[in-house]
Parts: structure tokens; C-alpha cells; sequence
């Protein structure tokens, strides 16, 4: 229906009087709600320019990005999701990856750890909305930008409107929509947004933006039931497909921004000119009547083969990017804010891209290992928070920003936002060269209801630290008829609790700040700490200068508690929303009835029952918890699961100390392992029958990126393999000339390929300049005239090339042999042409990838973890492998002692504490002693229990290390570990080092994990 103005005035109003979002003298503020004049689908999540509406509520929606596919735990999910929640947060944008569902035109699978239906629940469980973002094209550094990789046998040009295309999505965009579409908040799930598509902002060859094909998409979730508004996400602030701009228009217009890029090698380094300074202009001239909406907005980086590592990542991208940056982006008045990754999980099992590695650990503020990143993921909680408690913040106006109306110093920035009403004036400050690392200061002259200001009143100036931002505030609502009239120091949280009202500031170490209260009549109490000083402006305010240093300060104005903090201890503090209703979602999206807990590792909830308050909670080492605001008519305190004892500080505070017992822990030694190996090689062995082989019969190709140059293809995907290492074997009978073999293989970013002459090693390409495909010359020994020999090609591909530039059909770039020749005659530049363009007739061809294909062996892990190698056809590297077919007392540190490949297995039994603690985990390649990755160059898979976990390349890296999850491992019980070596050098190889790394136990609340019981080996009949 369409939203009338009575019903507009019902859902605003209110929301305007619950959180102080009135005028002078109790009138309600003006909201302007503009919505698009077309047929709402339903009324509960709806939005005007401003701001999202659920329930009628103002929204700011603060989300972050975790794909449950980079995660295959599902009873890890609410792990993430309460991590997620405790930030402030209140929404979750994840992708699907259609390759890893549809492995098979028209076989449409999602069940076991592919399914979403846990993935919701978890949402649900934690109280955080979902954006839905399916595709069918997602990029998102996976293998064919989410794209199967059956889509290389169409002729049409994918991402647009090509008709083989558009029916080769309708399947899957039915099926997953369907899902979906039974989660949405309509359904009482969690999902109040879709995406259609991703990043369709470019286009080359093709008329473009394609409206049509963009309509297509959005038809398709609509046909499948999706009611809640669609918003898109431009790939940069240009303005396609926004409202009113024709066929394909989303309803509500979002873009993304990477501004420092994905180059971690100078982690210090903020280059000029990347702080996005126009967004507010474009957005009103792009879409003025949705809110400004920001899809995706860096918050980490992806690391390519050979680049610098997630660390360097991490710190390209940290808490002094996230307070200069976020905060330009509240400059802005963005309200649907999502970033990219907030947890970043693992490309296991092939699902990666060539561009990147196994992990996908982007830097994230919650670590591949779930871990969190203390300082990073401490400041994103501070701006969370205070935005959750601002509903003012949601109808202030942004202005442009000025380097001379608010401050005289002109390297200082103010970017105010104002209210027509009060409701709270924003002042986002920042240096002028936003890279800035020195200190800065300067005065302000801000707005309040008591006139125009200087600040600070008590004398001095303020200081901005090097690559810092503040967000300072006027006329700002605290809840219990307080208001800041203004305040130099930032907002952390406020909350009215049943006998007082209670505010938190901070800033930064050393910092000296200022707030006031209006009026000078009040009834101070000094309470904690003597770093203040108070000083009353006769009929205007109480002005508080204090000094953020260790040790906090606390003071009482009439039944106002005001603790001031450093940023440093501010870290520390946590708001638990309280349940509703049993929903986990509380009261209200801005300002929910919470408590404030200070201390803990990670407070996951809080809950009242009757007279008992309850924490789950996170400890890392031993700790006091301190209780501010507990509810009115609770005396107990339970802390997972458990009574605690507490006492009653002088502020009326509880104080309790937790029991925390941080077990140390010993790692077995993986050297001492029964480790077996098997030849994972034998298509090289004199006699080795590949009658059963598929052949390689394809005279032509649909592949339109890259045309053939060879009598049949040698394409992987033409025959159904899309996945991990490629097998050839050419015939061919000998002319007995044959002097050299040249050869081209493609595999992506940093894939490595080799040769065999029956048994005869003729080289490897090791790739260290990370090349996605390669021309290889060999020298062929002498060969017996009329005589069977057989070229055996191993090509270890890196995942599909993603499809970013519409037009342009680079996800088709094929993995496999490119060319070949094998020559006869001289080889020298002076040869005649005469001598050297003899060629000998190799066919047939014979190629396998995985098992089956597209008819996947293993339907539990998918139509991507398994390759082509012998051990994966046979399934060996499935838990309980047939162990009688292994030479025991053979390790992969021994390794190899000519080239090869060989596949290593042994059981690992663990015993750890895992109900009471989460622990991190990981394999750890080493250096030999003399510091050196390895004496030769090798490539390494790891497998842990059936579940591919690691690529390693011993020559390119950065990636050493590899997280593996409880429940991917049995904490408590056996597990099989596999590792396929290949040595790429005549020499040999072996692995110097191998080891279980085990991080800091933290004792955890966390829902028990249940181990994934994959399926175990069963001899496959038809495997060769």
C-alpha cells in the first residue's frame, strides 16, 4: 500500500517523543518523510530521506559483513553474531554463493553447512537484522565472482541481459529467494533488505547501465516472494539505478568505498587526496529522497599471493582509519552504514579467487580465528554505541565542511550536523590534511540554545592527536530531562535507569575536555577521581573541565552520574541490551533499556529473570565486573550460569570477581604423528591405465574468452571440472625427433603446473611472479621412433577469475592447457622456419578434475573441495582412510626425494576443555633452522577431516598460517589430518616444519560447538 500521511505521522511521532526528539516546549520535531511514490509490499520496514523505519521506529543501521559459507560451523554463527551485537551493531549484510549451491545446472542444494536456515535462527537468537545479498553475481573475492563454473559454456556475455544467461540464474535465484523470502521480518525473520545483483556500475561492449537486466534480477526476488525494500550497491557514489532513474530503480540508493585500496605493503602510509569529501553533495543530487546508504565501506583489506600479510592488513586499516574515517562518513549523515569485512572467516575448501589465499581474514575487527582485535574492535564499539543512543543524529542536517566557521585554526575541519529542533547538534572534527600525525589545537565557536559559545569556557584550547576525530555535541539529549549543552569529550553511552540518569564520556590519553550543563543551579557531588574542576557561567551553565587520564572520574549533578573515562578504559565498558518480550532485540533500536557492565573480555547479553540478572560473558584473564544501572528489583547476579556475590560500590554500583581459570595448554607434536603416505602421482607410473579417464572429445568451445588453438579443448570446465588441480595425459606415437615441448597452462594468480614424459620429469613452472597463465618451453629427451608415450600436465588452479567489469567475460578465462606443440628440429633464433615447424600429433587426450565433476563426489563439503589428484579421487583424504593402502613411517618432513606429489595422512587425537573455553587453533608451516621457508620449492594442501583448509606455496606465500575452527576439529576425540606435498624441483622437497599452534584460551559463555561429522571414507567403486 502507499504510506499516507496519517500513517507517516503515526510511525514518526512516537519514536520523536520516546527519545527526546521534540521541539521547544514538548512539540514534536518536523520530520521530512518523502517516500517513493510507488506500491509499498508491506509496512514494516519502511524510510524517508533520512532514515530507515522498522516498526515505526528511526533506525540507524549499523552493520557489518560475515558470510556464513567462509564458516562452515553453524553453531558457530551466534558465536559471530552476539560478537557482532556487543559492538552496537544491530544489522548483518551476507552474501550466498551461488557456486557452492548449484555445483550442477539445476541441482540446487543447500542443506548441511551450506544451509541458511541455522544462519537465521542465529541472527534471530542474537537480536541483528540480516541484508540479503545473494547475487546471483556477488564478486566477494570468490572463486568466479559466486558464479558456477558451468556458466564458461555459455555463449552469452554474463551480467547482462543475454537470454542463455538470464535463464541460467532463474534456478537459482527461485530457490534462494524462496529461502529467504521465509526470513523476512514480514515472517517474523530477521531480513529488512535485499540487494539485487552486486556492484553493477560498469559496463564495456555492452549499452550500459542495463536496466533491463538489472529489472530482471530484482523480478526474480520479487516473483519469489521478497517484499522488503531493495538497495543497491554502486560500486562508487555514481548514481546507478537509484530511485526515479527508470528500469532497474532499487527503492532505496547505496554505494561502496574503499578509499586507502587493498595495498598493505605500507600499512603507515595514507596516501592524499582519499578521504571522501563529497558524499553528502552527491547523495542529495543522486537520491534525495532515500537515506544516505553506504552498502560497503572498508573495513579491512583482502592480501593477493605474495602480498604483506592480514597483520599489515589490519593495520592499514585501524582504529585511527576507523575514527577518521567513519567518522566522515557520520559527517555525511550516513544511516544504513555497513562495513566490509567485520568478520572475515576462511576460503576453505577452493571457494577463494585467484587474487587471494586461503585466508580471508581482511583485517577484520573479529580475527579468522574469532578472536577479537582488541584496540580495533574497542573503537568501532565506542561510535556504535554513542550512534545508538543519538536518535537525534538520524534527523540533524549535514553541512559542508569548513575550515573557518567554527574554528579559527584552518587545520582543523568542523563538519556540523543540525537539528531543527533540540534534539542534539553534531560537530564532526578533524584535522584539514586528514593524515595528519601531529597534534593540533584549537577553539570552538558552536551554536547552543545559549547562544554561540566559545569553547572551552574555562580557558586554553582544545587538542586533536595526529589521525584523530571527534564528534562534539550541542543541545544533546541524556535521557531524564538532562541535556548536554555541550561537550568537548566524546559520548560513549548515556542510559536513564530507574533512580538516576547516567552518562559516559572519554578522551583520548592526557586530553583535557569540557562539558557543560545548562543552568547554574544544580547539586554537585564529587564522587571519584579529583582530575576536574567545576566553574558555573552565572544563568547559563555548569561547565566540568576534566583531564582523561587512567583512573576514571565520576561526578553527580542532581541525579545525573557522570563517569569520565579515558578512551583507554572506555575500551572496557559493554552495553547488554535487555530482552523484550523474550526478543532479543530489546526495547528500541536507538537507546534500548541496557545495562552498563564495566570489565570482561566480551559481555555476549544480559537478561533479567524475576529477581536475577544474568551476563554471558568472556573472560581472558582474571578481572572485576562492575554493574552500573542494574533494574529495578533485581538483587542477584548471575554470570554464565552461576551465582556471583557482589558488593555495592559508594557510587551504588555492583562489584563482583568473577572465577576465571585460564587453563595452558600443550599442542601435540605433529612431528610424532603416525603419519602414512601414499604416491598421489601414479598416472606417471610405467603402465598406468586411464581407459576409464574422461576423453577429451570437444572439437569447439562456448568459452568466448579465449577461442581454441588447440584440435580439442584442454579447458577443465568444457568437460565439469571448476576446481583445484587438473590432471592431462596426451598420447601420442614418436616421430623420433622430438626435441622440445612447448606448452601453455593457465590456473589464475600464483597456480604452478609440471610435466611428465611417461616417468621422465621434464620441469615445473613455480610461478613466482604469481602470473595467471604461462608459456613453458621443456627439452624432450631422445625418443624411439614409433613408440606410445604419454605427457602427463598437472595444472594446480587457484579458483575462477571474478567478472567485475560487466561486458567483459573474464570469470570464463579457462584454467587447464591453453596450447601445446611438441616440436621437432632446431631450436636456435637462426633456424629456418623449415627445421623448426614440425610438430608431432598428440591425441588423445585424457583429463580428470574432481570425481564426477559437476556430479560431485563428496555432496556434504561441496562441488569445490575436492581437485584432481589420485588421494581426492579415491577420497582418502576423508576421515578413516583405508590405511592398509599407505606406507606407514613416511612424514611429510621427510618428504620427497625427487618431484612429485604425495599425500601424508595420520590421525590427531585432542583433548581440550572446549565447553568452557574457546581456543584457537592452527597449523603452522616453519622455516628450516637456517631461516629459510624451505631448502626447495613445494605446494602444500591441507586437509583436516575431509575439509580442505590450506594452500600453501612455499615459494610465493605471504600465508603460513592456517586457523582451523572447533568443529571443524574435534577438540575432544580423533581427527584425521591429510597434507598433499608437491615438489616442484628435480631435487625433491620436504616440508622443514609442521606444528598445531594454540593461542590464548579465553573462558567463554559462548553456545556449546558442535563438531560438523562430515562424511567418512567409503570406497568409491567408480573412482580410478
Amino acid at each position: 500500500m502507499k504510506p499516507s500521511t496519517a500513517l507517516v505521522a503515526a510511525l514518526a511521532l512516537p519514536v520523536c517523543s520516546a527519545f527526546g526528539l521534540t521541539g521547544h516546549g514538548g512539540r514534536p520535531a518536523q520530520i521530512v518523510y518523502e517516500p517513493e511514490k510507488r506500491e509499498l509490499l508491506q509496512d514494516i520496514v519502511t524510510w524517508d530521506n533520512q532514515s530507515l523505519f522498522i516498526h515505526g521506529e528511526r533506525a540507524m543501521m549499523f552493520s557489518g559483513e560475515f558470510h556464513p559459507f567462509r564458516l562452515p560451523v553453524p553453531s558457530l554463527y551466534l558465536d559471530i553474531f552476539q560478537k557482532i551485537k556487543a559492538l552496537g551493531f544491530n544489522m548483518v549484510s551476507f552474501y550466498v554463493d551461488w557456486a557452492l549451491l548449484e555445483g550442477k545446472p539445476g541441482q540446487f542444494r543447500a542443506d548441511g553447512v551450506f544451509s541458511l536456515e541455522p544462519f537465521f535462527e542465529a541472527a534471530t537468537e542474537a537480536g541483528i537484522y540480516l541484508l540479503a545479498r545473494p547475487g546471483p553475481y556477488i564478486n566477494a573475492e570468490v572463486s568466479g565472482g559466486g558464479f558456477p563454473g558451468w556458466l564458461q559454456r555459455i555463449k552469452g556475455v554474463l551480467r547482462t541481459d543475454a537470454g542463455d544467461y538470464l535463464s541460467s540464474t532463474d534456478n537459482y535465484m527461485a530457490e534462494i529467494c524462496a529461502i529467504i523470502a521465509k526470513h523476512q521480518i514480514t515472517r517474523g525473520g530477521p531480513v529488512v533488505l535485499f540487494q539485487p545483483e552486486n556492484e553493477y556500475s560498469y559496463g564495456y561492449n555492452i549499452p550500459f547501465p542495463n536496466g533491463k537486466y538489472f529489472q530482471y534480477v530484482i523480478d526474480q526476488a520479487r516473483k519469489a516472494g521478497i517484499v522488503v525494500p531493495m538497495i543497491n550497491n554502486d560500486v562508487g557514489p555514481s548514481g546507478n539505478y537509484a530511485p526515479g532513474s527508470g528500469v532497474g530503480a532499487v527503492d532505496i540508493y547505496g554505494h561502496d568505498s574503499y578509499p586507502l585500496g587493498f595495498d598493505c605493503a605500507n600499512p603507515t602510509t595514507w596516501p592524499p587526496s582519499r578521504l571522501p569529501t563529497n558524499f553528502r553533495q552527491l547523495h542529495v543530487k543522486q537520491s534525495p529522497s532515500t537515506p544516505f546508504s553506504l552498502v560497503e565501506f572498508q573495513g579491512g583489506s583482502f592480501d593477493p599471493w605474495g602480498g604483506y600479510g592480514s597483520e599489515k592488513c589490519s593495520a592499514l586499516i585501524n582504529h585511527e582509519f576507523e575514527r577518521v574515517f567513519y567518522k566522515n562518513n557520520f559527517a555525511a549523515g550516513v544511516t544504513i552504514f555497513n562495513l566490509y569485512m567485520i568478520f572475515g572467516g576462511t576460503n576453505w575448501g577452493n571457494l577463494g579467487h585467484p587474487g587471494g589465499y586461503t585466508s580471508y581474514d581482511y583485517g577484520a575487527c573479529i580475527r579468522e580465528n574469532g578472536v577479537i582485535d582488541r584496540e580495533k574492535y574497542s573503537e568501532l564499539k565506542l561510535e556504535a554505541q554513542f550512534l545508538k543512543v543519538s536518535p537525534g543524529y538520524l534527523v540533524a542536517t549535514p553541512g559542508g565542511p569548513t575550515t573557518d566557521t567554527y574554528s579559527t585554526n584552518k587545520n582543523i575541519t568542523v563538519t556540523p550536523l543540525l537539528a531543527a529542533a533540540n534534539t542534539g547538534n553534531f560537530f564532526v572534527v578533524r584535522h584539514t590534511d586528514y593524515a595528519r600525525t601531529k597534534p593540533a589545537s584549537y577553539t570552538l565557536r558552536l551554536p547552543t540554545s545559549a547562544g554561540t559559545l566559545a569553547i572551552p569556557q574555562s580557558g586554553g584550547a582544545l587538542t586533536l592527536n595526529g589521525r584523530d576525530s571527534k564528534i562534539h555535541v550541542t543541545d544533546y539529549p541524556i535521557g531524564g530531562g538532562h541535556v548536554l549543552l555541550y561537550s568537548t569529550a566524546e559520548v560513549f553511552t548515556w542510559k536513564r535507569f530507574a533512580d538516576r540518569s547516567v552518562l559516559v564520556l572519554y578522551g583520548g590519553p592526557g586530553e583535557t575536555h569540557e562539558f557543560a550543563l545548562p543552568g547554574d543551579d544544580h547539586r554537585v557531588t564529587r564522587l571519584e577521581g579529583d582530575s576536574y574542576s567545576l566553574q558555573a557561567i552565572d544563568g547559563v551553565a555548569l561547565v566540568v573541565k576534566w583531564e582523561a587520564s587512567p583512573g576514571r572520574q565520576v561526578i553527580q549533578v542532581d541525579d545525573l552520574f557522570v563517569y569520565m573515562l579515558d578512551r583507554n578504559s572506555a575500551y572496557n565498558y559493554w552495553i547488554p541490551v535487555l530482552p523484550k518480550n523474550g526478543s532479543a532485540y530489546g526495547s528500541s533500536l536507538m537507546s534500548p533499556e541496557a545495562v552498563i557492565v564495566n570489565g570482561g573480555y566480551l559481555i555476549r547479553s544480559a537478561s533479567v529473570n524475576g529477581s536475577t540478572l544474568s551476563l554471558e560473558a568472556d573472560f581472558n584473564t582474571s578481572t572485576t565486573l562492575e554493574v552500573i544501572g542494574a533494574p529495578k528489583g533485581v538483587s542477584q547476579l548471575h554470570v554464565n550460569g552461576k551465582n556471583l556475590a557482589y558488593t555495592k560500590s559508594s557510587l551504588g554500583d555492583w562489584i563482583s570477581t568473577p572465577d576465571i581459570a585460564i587453563p595452558k595448554l600443550v599442542v601435540p607434536d605433529l612431528s610424532t604423528l603416525d603419519w602414512r603416505r601414499i604416491d598421489s602421482l601414479p598416472e606417471i607410473q610405467s603402465g598406468y591405465d586411464d581407459s576409464a579417464w574422461p576423453l577429451a572429445n570437444h572439437a569447439t568451445s562456448n568459452n568466448t574468452a579465449a577461442p581454441l588453438k588447440t584440435p580439442v579443448s584442454l579447458y577443465g570446465s568444457d568437460y565439469g571440472f571448476h576446481t583445484g588441480t587438473l590432471v592431462f595425459r596426451g598420447h601420442f606415437t614418436a616421430g623420433g625427433s622430438e626435441s622440445r615441448l612447448r606448452i601453455r597452462t593457465a590456473g589464475g594468480s600464483a597456480f604452478a603446473s609440471a610435466v611428465w614424459l611417461n616417468g621422465t620429469f621434464l620441469g615445473s613452472f613455480k610461478n613466482p611472479a604469481v602470473a595467471d597463465d604461462t608459456d613453458s618451453t621443456y627439452s624432450v629427451p631422445a625418443l624411439r621412433r614409433g613408440e606410445h608415450y604419454v605427457l602427463t600436465v598437472v595444472v594446480d588452479t587457484m579458483g575462477l577469475n571474478e567478472n567485475f567489469n560487466s561486458g567483459f567475460d573474464t570469470m570464463k578465462a579457462p584454467r587447464g592447457i591453453l596450447d601445446y606443440a611438441l616440436l621437432s628440429g632446431n631450436s636456435s633464433a637462426n633456424a629456418t622456419a623449415a627445421t623448426t615447424t614440425t610438430t608431432t600429433i598428440i591425441s588423445p587426450w585424457k583429463l580428470t578434475g574432481n570425481l564426477g565433476g559437476e556430479d560431485y563426489a563428496d555432496t556434504f563439503r561441496g562441488p569445490l573441495n575436492e581437485g584432481g589428484l589420485f588421494f581426492e579421487r579415491q577420497g582418502y583424504h576423508l576421515p578413516a582412510p583405508p590405511l592398509d593402502a599407505f606406507v606407514r613411517g613416511s612424514s611429510p618432513l621427510a618428504g620427497l626425494d625427487g618431484p612429485g606429489i604425495a599425500y601424508y595422512v595420520a590421525p590427531l587425537a585432542l583433548d581440550y576443555p572446549s565447553d568452557a573455553y574457546d581456543i584457537p587453533l592452527s597449523f603452522v608451516f616453519d622455516k628450516d633452522q637456517g631461516g629459510n621457508q624451505t631448502t626447495a620449492d613445494y605446494r602444500a594442501t591441507l586437509f583436516v577431516n575431509g575439509f580442505q583448509y590450506g594452500k600453501y606455496a612455499s615459494n610465493i606465500g605471504p600465508q603460513t598460517e592456517f586457523p582451523v575452527p572447533e568443529g571443524i576439529l574435534e577438540y575432544k576425540g580423533q581427527n584425521w589430518i591429510g597434507l598433499a606435498v608437491w615438489a616442484l624441483d628435480k631435487a625433491g622437497a620436504k616440508v622443514p616444519g609442521l606444528r598445531l599452534k594454540v593461542g590464548t584460551a579465553v573462558q567463554t559463555s559462548r553456545q556449546k560447538v558442535d563438531t560438523v561429522n562430515g562424511t567418512p571414507y567409503v570406497k568409491r567403486d567408480h573412482a580410478y
